[in-house]
């Protein structure tokens, strides 16, 4: 998907003041068509929060080369922060969309599941979504509303219409916030918590009110695994028996892993998620938002899946904001919200009700333009 006529392109150091399309949502035509420029690279099967494969190598970051840009759509963050293109599309099975494009600097939407057809199936089943990436909220939105709609190949989306993708102005002035900042898993980081702190400020100065909260629901990080695993088992058996030992071994310990789980654990898990997506149903009808950090942490040096301070399951941290989102299906977006001491991206997380993805996109606006 090509440049527009007289777009700016600018360095990865101009990016926390992302550039506006001008163009609105509405205006995106029925029926409208994009070229397509080349496909991005990302891990094997999209398993980790890392970008590089035994096919493509390493894929680095490009406000440090010497950092990941995270993952798993880390090709089509680098492409969106270099200018190669300005719509981007990426998959989110657990913060693949919204990780790197924390740690990059770009804006990133997990829709509302269904809100985007997926033929065939995902074998990550009602976890996967797929969404926009791009240097705007309104580039996020313009391009969500062509890829959106009912595909009737796509039984996993139901029948239900979802509310049309218009933006609003002014979504922030008496909304009600909850401020998650309690990770299921890891600390924060003290600078993303720092800046994350001035995007609540401004928020509220925008007329919001902020309050914290926690997340409803236990188990949330078992429950994922057990998901997340079991589907990585189910793509790994796919795989011709010749070829599976061309496989990132990283991959195949995780399908390894998901193979050993019992049919009875995954039922237990499919229940706890139902209970925790009915609280968030309940939670998100009370507030306007929830808004978080949109990963603990910030790029880290290429090679390993997690900082080496970090010991924890694979990839997990960095994905600790965004997984959850993942069992729950709700839309969520990040967008930037400040730089580390050593010029690396900070990323703020909006997520709202489903089918409220005008509204997220339209608060992710509205804090771009305030925050400039």
């Amino acid at each position: 998907m090509g440049q527009r006529p007289g777009r700016e392109v600018r360095q990865p150091h101009d990016i926390d003041r992302p550039m506006h399309s001008g163009r609105a949502v509405s205006e995106a035509a029925p029926g409208c068509r994009a070229v397509l420029i080349g496909l991005t690279t990302t891990p094997e099967f999209g398993w980790k929060a890392i970008t590089d494969s035994p096919l493509t190598g390493v894929t680095r970051n490009p406000w440090n080369p010497k950092m990941t840009p995270g993952g798993s759509s880390g090709g089509a963050v680098v492409a969106a922060a270099t200018g190669a293109g300005v719509l981007h599309i990426g998959t989110d099975g657990g913060g693949s969309i919204r990780i790197p494009c924390s740690l990059t600097g770009m804006v990133g939407l997990k829709p509302t599941f269904g809100r985007v057809a997926a033929y065939p199936p995902s074998a990550f089943g009602t976890v996967a979504h797929i969404g926009p990436i791009g240097r705007s909220a309104e580039d996020a939105a313009a391009m969500l509303s062509v890829m959106a709609g009912r595909d009737i190949d796509d039984w996993n989306q139901g029948v239900g219409e979802l509310p049309a993708l218009v933006l609003s102005e002014g979504v922030l002035k008496g909304a009600q916030i909850g401020l998650w900042t309690k990770p299921p898993y890891g600390v924060v980081d003290s600078e993303v918590a720092a800046a994350v702190a001035k995007a609540v400020t401004l928020l509220e100065d925008l007329g919001a009110y902020v309050e914290p909260i926690d997340l409803p629901g236990e188990d949330l990080g078992e429950t994922f695994r057990v998901h997340w695993y079991s589907a990585a088992a189910n793509r790994f058996a796919a795989v011709p028996a010749d070829l599976a030992h061309l496989c990132d071994p990283g991959f195949v310990a995780v399908a390894e892993a998901g193979a050993r789980i019992l049919a009875s654990a995954l039922a237990a898990a499919q229940l706890r998620r139902a209970a925790f997506g009915t609280a968030m149903d309940r939670l998100l009808a009370k507030l306007d938002f929830i808004v978080s950090p949109a990963t603990p942490i910030t790029a880290f040096e290429v090679g390993p899946e997690v900082p080496g301070d970090v010991i924890l399951d694979r990839g997990i941290n960095a994905g600790s904001f965004a997984f959850p989102i993942n069992l729950s299906q709700q839309p969520a977006v990040s967008t930037p919200c400040g730089l580390t001491a050593a010029g690396l991206p900070i990323g703020l997380q909006f997520v709202g009700a489903r089918g409220a993805d005008a509204k997220v996109l339209s608060a992710a606006r509205d804090f771009e333009r305030a925050s400039r």
